[in-house]
């Protein structure tokens, strides 16, 4: 539980951060702030940049929803676009998919012409780092 002073600082602290945000590309400002178990308060805002590739993709925001709702454990996941060449996850996506899906898991790109390729999960990350790799008893 927070004091009304704490959470005023706290307001003040997401307005100041809002104001520092960098959205040249969008124009959608968003600042945060935070009070830490210390009672510190740390603040954030968005800052946008001219790679796009720096973008969240479809696969990370779809599984990050999932886990909003509660859900962490996933069969498949399918990839669609309107790209001939069909479309593996990238590799950020691909461990954020180790993550939350088993090694035999399908991931599946699909496209506008109706063609489709099915991986693994295994076969997109061979050898990924997952949470078994955390355990520092074995």
């Amino acid at each position: 539980m927070i004091s009304e002073e704490q959470f005023s600082q706290l307001s003040q602290q997401a307005k100041a951060a809002f104001n520092k945000a960098y959205a040249p590309y969008s124009q959608f400002h968003v600042g945060a702030a935070a009070l830490t178990k210390d009672n510190n308060i740390v603040s954030g805002c968005n800052v946008e940049n001219a790679s796009y590739g720096l973008t969240v993709c479809a696969e990370r925001n779809c599984i990050a929803q999932a886990v909003i709702q509660g859900e962490q454990s996933f069969k498949t996941i399918v990839i669609y676009t309107e790209e001939e060449k069909l479309t593996p996850p990238c590799g950020a996506c691909r461990q954020v998919i180790v993550e939350f899906f088993e090694p035999q898991a399908i991931v599946m790109a699909v496209n506008h012409l109706d063609n489709s390729k099915a991986w693994t999960v295994e076969e997109l990350l061979p050898n990924a780092f997952t949470p078994k790799d955390l355990n520092r008893n074995k």
